[in-house]
């Protein structure tokens, strides 16, 4: 989702449903994500629809305590700063993502 917010044209996101029954309803967290930093998306019953854009905004973005949508790396990307919500929830999966992070030279 995050790199059809760059692409050109559309992509549709299908099939997809079991998305909504995870840490949280990843549907509805990353369109809402998406949607703060400007993106042209639309959730749909069992996916998403996106417009590219070619940019996103940096934005505050609520991760629901959901560690992979805090280690999405929209923010990386966008324009301007990006402040993730509850963000030490990655600690689940990867405790050593943000010294990673912080490590490499974009």
């Amino acid at each position: 989702a995050i790199m059809a917010a760059f692409a050109d044209g559309q992509t549709v996101i299908r099939d997809a449903a079991e998305l909504k029954v995870k840490e949280t309803n990843r549907i509805d967290t990353v369109t809402a994500g998406l949607k703060a930093m400007g993106a042209d998306i639309t959730p749909t019953d069992d996916g998403m629809i996106i417009e590219g854009t070619g940019h996103l905004n940096g934005a505050s973005i609520q991760s629901y305590l959901d560690h992979r949508i805090a280690i999405s790396v929209a923010g990386l990307a966008s324009d301007g700063e990006t402040q993730i919500v509850d963000s030490q929830c990655v600690d689940v999966s990867y405790p050593e993502f943000y010294a990673t992070l912080n490590s490499v030279s974009i």
